[in-house]
């Protein structure tokens, strides 16, 4: 099954690091973000990926053609221009690099790739989200449902402490709680291909009007994930990322 990653944005509220590179290739435990990404669609077996390129795409294309050599020996052919890798290891993915425009907005950015997605169901996701959903229970849900969307809805952890009055008392105190505010679009998208006719164009932002009119017409379904979730809006958020990475096991690591 094909995935689509969204991975073409300025990624502004992270101007420290995407300044330099995009978002979805800042560094977490010296992997980019989007390598974590994916490592978790492969887990599953969902090893197509099309990746959804705009801003600084160039970094995007190098970082995947050095990975074919970055481990271990290599053979170099100067006159003939012969590269011959010896003992790599590499993913077995196959990664598509699609030029989707600088300034198209999400909802474009997957028109433009219709042309890929015709032949049936896809997955789709954002290049600066971790997870642990399980994605083999979210497609069996959004098999049995039958409609044409899934979004995966999450509850994100509170940014700050939580307080529970009883008159000027705080009665209760929660730091930070994983369930303290409401269910959102966490993303890990099913789609089927007949969601790209509810996109106009390049100035379509996804979440707007095709995911409204996919609810209006009772098209689309919420797959609840109560476990973990974090997106990589701010630096705080990827320290946050970085921290829990160091400490060995991270929650979105499915993978061994």
């Amino acid at each position: 099954m094909k995935v689509v990653i969204l991975a073409g944005g300025l990624g502004t509220r992270l101007s420290e690091e995407t300044a330099v590179i995009p978002k979805p290739m800042v560094e977490i435990g010296g992997r980019p973000m989007v390598w974590h990404i994916m490592k978790h669609y492969s887990h599953y077996g969902f090893n197509e990926f099309f990746l959804a390129l705009g801003y600084k795409s160039h970094d995007f294309k190098r970082y995947f053609l050095e990975q074919i050599y970055a481990d271990g020996s290599l053979t170099l052919a100067l006159k003939e221009r012969r590269i011959e890798p010896h003992d790599t290891h590499a993913e077995d993915w196959t990664v598509h690099l699609m030029e989707t425009g600088l300034n198209t907005i999400t909802g474009g950015r997957l028109k433009r790739l219709a042309g890929s997605l015709r032949d049936g169901t896809f997955m789709m996701t954002y290049g600066d989200g971790v997870s642990n959903v399980n994605l083999g229970e979210l497609l069996k849900f959004h098999r049995a449902h039958g409609k044409l969307a899934t979004v995966t809805a999450v509850r994100p952890p509170a940014r700050f402490g939580g307080l529970e009055f009883d008159g000027d008392r705080v009665a209760r105190f929660s730091e930070k709680p994983q369930t303290g505010e409401g269910w959102i679009n966490g993303g890990f998208f099913v789609l089927e291909p007949k969601v790209l006719d509810y996109i106009d164009g390049d100035a379509t932002h996804w979440e707007k009007e095709p995911l409204e009119r996919l609810a209006a017409e009772g098209q689309l379904m919420a797959y609840r994930h109560e476990e973990f979730w974090q997106c990589m809006d701010t630096l705080r958020d990827k320290r946050l990322l970085e921290s829990l990475w160091e400490k060995g096991e991270p929650p979105w690591k499915v993978w061994r």
